[in-house]
Formats: structure tokens, sequence, C-alpha cells
């Protein structure tokens, strides 16, 4: 079946707004023409993707050139002989420049995934810094494809709806558009703990089934006592959403029954004072619960969300919460920036849309390029994906901080001058230390001296917010050089102590300037001063120094080709397998791991010549093999040992190994450790789960490592989550 534009052009006729429907459909056409022979997971033609992402971003009311973006988003990427100046030509230079924007960094080399990505982000903020429009066409394109999600492999399913959770719901959090976050926390929640998701769906099915005329009676109760008022209005009402009910049970410890909004209703009038009566007729006729109160007009969110909140308790006990809102209030609530972008011919956003972008300059502040992937991911989740705080000066204007900011967060809101001389803060009159944890509320002002040395190296531990981290960074960074840079000697050669005792300090310089050209620093000079400031974080440095000492050592050293014997006279020639196993007189010879003890590289090994599958391999410590070698078949054991860099050769990249956990059975804990792995970029082949002791669950996770050390790694950063009670590798006791 051939896709139409039909359901697209019913979108765009029905917003009202004028288009140019002659130069969408070339972009479609021109869309079709390049993506033809393309399928995509599913067996569908390619085509409807880019269709699709365009019918949602005319759902939000973009112009005519978002809209053929969205159609041509995917060219130059995928599409062979496809340019930016061949789409400059046909549509011109701003629907080039969005498609530049969404185009990924594919003729780039990296040297792994990780740097991939982060590079790829910059440019999507880079882009987005300077036309909002990029961001908004990325999100539709990834609602489409976690809607399609389904058609992937479980492991990737995991890592699109991670980094979905993690980077674009914050995103359309961020901008405003709640219709779109909240579908994306949904079908992220799915893949990411299914079981979770499942059983809170449950539950609202229970819940709802008990008062399943609980919000239309409340609403016609509602609407009586305005109508009383003569009152222009309209209500709405909703059930909780259910990542909402996951995050509030998850993050805050909350059980099903103390959800307190589950239901809710949305009342719009027609001005603001209108607001303010209707809220006050709401508390007149039901009993409002204490401390659930916010008043978002007089203080809109940083994503210029404006209403009135306020949670009652209805005639049969239950309690439910009330919006209320204007019509104007209510369509930036749902769609955001798009709801109030405009996109006439020529026409940039004003000096008020540029006020709400000025987060976005923020992530592109500092030395971002010198920055690893870590260093600058921190930041992004805590500006951008963390819940705030509101606090105010001293004159009652608004400052928006993340939430656990302290009064150095506070100084460097205002102003890095006011951050660098800072030496204490008043709290609502009072003086307290500067590294108080902010709340919601309270008034606070900066005590500055002319004297102040500057910041302390120590803020950069305790401040939250990555505006505050990059402004001290930068103090360092302009003011603290040559101090940095002899710090930053002292601790690199510390690291390569730790590595490498007695190293030669020509070789220390080659790797250090090796690390210091893969961070596009143009001298050695430049990669101590990020360091020493805190761009680059010294643990990457480590790694680093550790990866190039070991290429190094393997480019000098040849493989080893024999293994010790009882006797030199024996000695017999050593063959390398595909699965990074060297066994003793055997080329090519069929290789697998014994499941009883799991062997990893790093593990001392043996082999075992089975009878017409090739050569079992066991730890040498496995009971099997102590039985086998004492047993009447020990002349079928046989030397073996890993082959050098085991689990890193194209042939063979990972191995498996099965983790046995036993959890607290709560909500959330799957997420949790999935998360945990998708992070370290640890693939998961397998997972089970079954009840275990009262109030716990054993969970069955086979996952893709890549040796022992790579093992040990991963179980240090699990033994860290408080819901796992106990870790086990299989085989091992």
């Amino acid at each position: 079946m051939a896709a139409s534009t039909e359901r697209l052009f019913s979108i765009l006729q029905e917003s009202g707004k004028r288009y140019d429907t002659e130069k969408i459909q070339r972009a479609f056409y021109y869309a079709e023409e390049a993506h033809r022979g393309q399928f995509r997971k599913s067996g569908e033609e390619y085509i409807y993707h880019p269709l699709s992402v365009a019918e949602i971003c005319a759902e939000l009311n973009l112009d005519t050139d978002a809209i053929c973006a969205a159609l041509l988003h995917d060219i130059v990427e995928d599409c062979p002989g496809a340019s930016l100046e061949g789409i400059k030509t046909e549509f011109g230079g701003d629907v080039m420049v969005l498609v530049d924007g969404l185009t990924k960094l594919v003729a780039i080399p990296f040297e792994d995934k990780e740097e991939e990505h982060i590079e790829n982000l910059r440019k999507m903020f880079l882009a987005m810094s300077r036309d909002i429009r990029v961001i908004l066409i990325k999100l539709c394109d990834r609602l489409h494809n976690m809607r399609t999600l389904a058609s992937h492999l479980e492991e990737k399913q995991r890592l699109i709806a991670l980094e979905t959770m993690h980077v674009y719901a914050p995103l359309a959090h961020r901008l405003g558009i709640q219709r779109i976050k909240q579908e994306l926390e949904s079908l992220a929640l799915q893949y990411l703990d299914p079981i979770g998701y499942e059983e809170i769906r449950g539950w609202i099915d229970t819940k709802y089934g008990e008062n399943r005329n609980f919000i239309e009676n409340v609403k016609k109760e509602i609407g009586e006592k305005l109508s009383e008022q003569s009152m222009e209005y309209s209500i709405k009402g909703r059930v909780k959403s259910i990542y909402s009910i996951y995050r509030k049970m998850y993050r805050s410890n909350k059980s099903f029954d103390e959800i307190y909004d589950f239901y809710a209703v949305r009342i719009i009038v027609d001005s603001e004072i209108a607001c303010y009566t209707a809220l006050g007729l709401i508390h007149e006729m039901y009993h409002s619960m204490p401390g659930r109160f916010k008043d978002y007009i007089s203080t809109p969110k940083p994503n210029n969300y404006r209403s009135l909140h306020t949670t009652v308790i209805g005639r049969a006990g239950v309690p439910f919460e009330v919006q209320i809102r204007t019509m104007e209030m209510h369509q930036i609530a749902e769609y955001g920036i798009a709801a109030h972008w405009k996109y006439k011919s020529g026409q940039k956003s004003g000096d008020g849309m540029n006020k709400k972008l000025e987060w976005i300059s923020m992530l592109l502040e500092s030395e971002q390029k010198s920055m690893d992937s870590e260093e600058y991911l921190t930041p992004l989740k805590i500006d951008i994906f963390e819940d705030e705080i509101f606090v105010f000066t001293p004159k009652g204007d608004v400052v928006t901080l993340p939430t656990g900011s302290c009064g150095i967060d506070f100084a460097y809101a205002i102003h890095s001058g006011v951050g660098n001389k800072m030496v204490g803060v008043k709290i609502n009159g009072a003086i307290a230390p500067i590294t108080t944890v902010l709340q919601t509320g309270q008034i606070v002002e900066v005590l500055t001296s002319s004297a102040s040395k500057g910041p302390s190296r120590d803020w950069l531990k305790v401040v939250k917010s990555g505006e505050a981290k990059n402004k001290i960074r930068g103090w360092y960074k302009k003011e603290k050089r040559e101090e940095n840079i002899q710090l930053a000697k002292s601790e690199v050669d510390k690291e390569f102590e730790k590595i490498s005792k007695g190293l030669p300090e020509e070789e220390k310089e080659r790797i250090m300037l090796t690390i210091s050209k893969r961070h596009g620093l143009e001298s050695l000079d430049d990669l101590y001063n990020s360091i020493g400031y805190g761009g680059i974080a010294l643990s990457k440095i480590h790694v680093k120094i550790r990866d190039e000492i070991e290429r190094s050592h393997a480019a000098q050293t040849p493989v080893a080709l024999e293994v010790t014997q009882t006797s030199q006279a024996a000695k017999k020639e050593l063959k390398k397998s595909s699965s990074g196993v060297i066994i003793e007189g055997l080329d090519n010879c069929q290789v697998k791991f014994a499941k009883c003890c799991s062997p990893l590289p790093g593990d001392e090994i043996i082999g075992y010549i089975t009878r017409g599958y090739g050569v079992s391999v066991h730890k040498f410590s496995c009971p099997h093999a102590k039985e086998g070698l004492a047993s009447a078949e020990r002349d079928r054991w046989i030397n073996a040992s890993w082959a050098q860099n085991a689990g890193e050769e194209k042939g063979h990249t990972t191995y498996n190994a099965t983790l046995l956990l036993l959890v607290a059975d709560n909500i959330g804990v799957m997420a949790s450790i999935s998360t945990a792995l998708a992070e370290m970029r640890i693939p998961i082949s397998a997972i089970n789960t079954q009840a275990s002791a009262a109030g716990t669950s054993l969970l069955t996770i086979t996952i893709g490592i890549k040796g022992r050390d790579h093992l040990n790694a991963i179980l240090e950063r699990l033994k860290k989550n408080k819901e796992i009670l106990q870790i086990r590798v299989g085989g091992e006791k």
C-alpha cells in the first residue's frame, strides 16, 4: 500500500493556519524517492516513518519548513547521494539548517560508541540553541520511534528506552510539551520495567473500577457551582498516568493508597482573575488537604507552565486534584514552547523567547569539547532533568535551581561575579553556612567581599547546578592555569605509578600527548589545565593511560605461542581459537565454555576434549576439573590459556556471565538494575525472576562481559544498589 499524505494535510487544514502545501507535497515526493527500497525493522516501507514524524509535527502546529524538515530528516544520513546542498537547492536554507541539526555525525570516526553518542547530543543542542524547531522535530521523531520500538531486539529496546527516559522525556518537560513527555515516559517504562508497569496498570484498573463514576459526579457538582456564578468554563477529568504513579511510588517510597492525586479534574476559565474565583469556590465546596496547594500562576515553572493546583477531599472521602487555568495557560501546558513560537517568514524569536531558552546556551558554555562523556552528561541530567526549587532574592525576584542546591548555587545563578566574591549567605534573614541546602520559598541574600580570593575547589563537591560548576571551573581555568597544570601533573604521575611503575618519562609524555589529541587539545599544558580545573575527570585519564600502556605492550610483545609443561622437551605449539582461548596443540578447534563454572578472561583455565564437540573450557578450580584430573580420563584434560586481550578481538567481543541477585520485592528494582547495566553499556541476553523468601525475589540475569576485571567492575557498581541484598555469579560459590 503506497504512503499517502491525506492524514497530514487533514491535520494541517484543521489547524486553521496557512501552510505552503505545494512545498510540503514536494518534500514528501523527494523523501519518498530517496527512501525507495528501504524498509524499517518492522518490514514497513521506510517512508512511513518520516511521514508519521511530519504528522506529529503538524499536531504541534509547527510551520511549513519544520514539516518539510521532518519529511527529509533521515535522507542525508541514510540515502546514498543525498546531500544538504541538494536540500538547500530544492527547499531553501532554513530547511537545510533544520535537517543538518537533525543529522547524526556519521562521517566522523569515534574511539567508542559512548563518545559518538555524546558528540551527537552536543551537535543537537548546538543546533537547538540556534533554532528550537530542531528539538521539536527530534522529539516527534523519538516519539514515533518509541511507538514502533517493538520490532527491535530486547537489548536495543532497553537502550533506546533508557535514553528516552534520561534525555528526551525530560527535554519535553523542560520545553513544557506535556503531551509528548507523558507518552514518551509511558512507552519507555513498558520496556525498562514491564513487570512494574503491568502491576500498576492492574491497580489502576481495580481502583478505577471501584469508583467508575467518581470523576463524572465531581465534574457535575463543580459545573453546577460555577454556573451559579455565571462563569464561562470547561471541565475535563483524568486518571493519573502509570508512569506518574510509578515515579511517586519508586522515588518517594509511597504506597499506591498514598497517591492522593490519582483522580484529577481540570477547570479552564476565561481569565486569570476567574482562576482564583474558581479556586475559592472549590475550597468552599470541599475540604482542602493541608500542604497540597501550589500557585504556578504567580510563580510559573521554568518551562512557563502556569496553573493553580489544589487537592481536596470529595463527598465520598476520596481525594482528588483540581487544576485551574485559562485556555492560554492550557495551550502552553499541553504544547509548551510550540504553543507560542512564531514561525512567520524571516521572523526570529524575540527577547522573551530568548530568555526562556537561556538554559540551552548554558549547556554549551565552558570547555565542553574537552569534557569526557560523564562530565558532560552530569550537569545535563541535573540542570534539565531534575526537579526544581524556587527561592527569592531580597527584592522578590524568583530564582529557579535544581533540587538539592545550596547557597553557592544561588550566588552563581545571580552572577559569576557574585559567586566568585561570595563569603557568606543569609537565609530568611539569618546567617547560614554557604553549603546549606535551600528549600522552596526561602529568601536568600549573598554576602560578598572584594577581598575574597575566589571560589574554593571544594565547592565543586557540593554545588548541584551545572551552571555553578561551569562558572567555578571557568574561574580556575582562567585565573589558576599554572596551579592547575602543576596540580594535574602531580596527580597524573601518581596514576602512572599505580598502573606501571618505572615507566620512562618520554613514554609518559607520548601517552599524554596521544590522550591530548583525542580530546582535541593543542598542547599537553591544555590537557593538564583541563584536568586541573575539573574539565576532564582524573578517573577517566587513569583508564586512558592504562589503555595506552596496554596498546603499546601489545604492539611490542608477540602473542605467546607456548605454555609451560612439566618437561621442556614436551613443548607443543599452541593455537588460538576464535573464542580467544589458546589450546595446546590444536588449531582452530571448536571451543565452548562450561556452564558449571563459566570461566572468564583472567581466570586460570584448563580444557577437556569432548567426544565430537571440541574442547570444553573449565576454570582450573572447577570441581569437575579436579575430579577429572584425578580420574581415569585425565589424559583428556589439556593445557589452555587466554589469548592476549581476550574478549576484545573482532571475532569475540563478549563472554556470557550469569548473575544471581536476591533483591527486595519493591516497585522499580528491576528498572534500577536494568538502568545501571544500560548506563555501563552492558548487553543483557536474558532476565528471569522468581519469588524467594517473603518480601524478596531472585533475579537471574545473563549479561555480556569482556573478562574478569570487567565483571568485577560491574559487581562493584551493582553492590551500591541498596535494593540488592545479595549478589552471586553463576557457577561460583
